[in-house]
């Protein structure tokens, strides 16, 4: 266990801004996490569990509380078949090197999620997504530590309650646990999904495995998104918004270009970076802050940015798209006070 006093955060997080945290504490162990609850540090200032700083947006200059991170990153094969595998793997796993185990052990199901930045733990609180694949498809169970009583508690997949970008954890017991490991229920012999966007395009001709699904991914993101010593950014900024499908027929009416993908029957999913594009922000700047060139979804620190530069300039995005379109995007990135 590590405990950080007055901590410099910029590397912490994948903005890359300029941000002080009171304290910052790593711990390898669950017995490590049980004994910070159990401690006066915890008790009497505020927390709040991070990963790879990734989706974050630190609103001040300074958080003053503790930032917990965890470092337990054992994976471990609880059950094996000639069809599938059981992986447990500790929340401090950085996400893209288990997405490398997998493909590297024939493990089907999470290579359509390459090169999304954040840890393990992340992913089943996010439900992160990409290319018509969510975490959540491969998700068997979470396991967690209650905050309250620094007991353990095991959620199955359905009791996380999953949806688009989001999870029990996100709401209804936002604050009341912390992920400690993720079993993945992974495929020997997957089913690929490749009709998302333009994925089948970048792949070869003939037989595609996971790992060309992989390499395809990471060539598409690495193409639209700046690498972390380019810019800081915390990846997609805006969720796709969920529209009925009235709506989305009478806005085609007058824009018939816009692009959609089924969700259910009665909704349709729009492209967020699409909306942001059509409004004319494709570079805009804020401050240090900016709507990157090469993709409209993604908002980067461009000049030294200072957290208010970014609050506003997503702020005018999200005033502009509605006020054009009657549609509200509203942040993936969690806004940290």
């Amino acid at each position: 266990m590590r405990i950080e006093e007055n901590c410099f955060i910029k590397e912490r997080h994948t903005f890359r801004m300029p941000v002080y945290a009171r304290w910052f504490v790593e711990y390898d162990t669950v017995g490590d996490l049980i004994s910070l609850l159990h401690s006066d540090l915890l008790r009497n200032h505020s927390f709040l569990p991070i990963g790879g700083g990734s989706n974050l947006l630190f609103v001040h200059e300074h958080y003053d509380g503790v930032l917990l991170h965890s470092v337990i990153r054992d994976v471990t094969v609880l059950n094996e078949t000639d069809s599938e595998v059981l992986v447990k793997v500790g929340a401090g796993v950085v996400w893209d090197d288990f997405v490398a185990h997998c493909v590297s052990n024939g493990w089907g199901g999470a290579e359509n999620l390459s090169y999304i930045p954040g840890e393990v733990g992340a992913s089943a609180v996010q439900n992160i997504g990409a290319y018509g694949v969510e975490v959540k498809d491969i998700i068997h169970e979470v396991e967690t530590i209650e905050i309250a009583t620094a007991s353990p508690r095991i959620f199955t997949n359905a009791e996380c309650e999953y949806g688009y970008r989001s999870s029990i954890f996100k709401h209804a017991l936002k604050g009341k646990y912390i992920v400690t490991a993720v079993v993945y229920r992974l495929q020997k012999n997957p089913r690929l999904h490749l009709d998302y966007g333009n994925l089948r395009h970048s792949l070869p001709e003939g037989d595609i495995t996971i790992a060309d699904v992989r390499r395809a991914v990471i060539d598409i993101r690495r193409s639209k998104l700046p690498e972390p010593d380019e810019y800081g950014s915390a990846g997609s900024f805006f969720m796709n918004p969920v529209i009925p499908v009235e709506q989305y027929e009478a806005l085609k009416a007058t824009y018939p270009d816009m692009p959609h993908y089924e969700v259910d029957s009665t909704h349709v999913k729009v492209p967020a970076g699409w909306l942001i594009d059509r409004c004319g922000w494709k570079g805009k700047e804020e401050g240090g802050a900016a709507v990157y060139e090469k993709q409209c979804l993604v908002l980067i620190n461009k000049n030294n940015a200072c957290p208010g530069d970014v609050v506003t300039l997503a702020d005018k995005i999200k005033q502009s798209v509605q006020q054009t379109y009657g549609i509200t995007i509203n942040p993936e990135v969690n806004y940290i006070e």
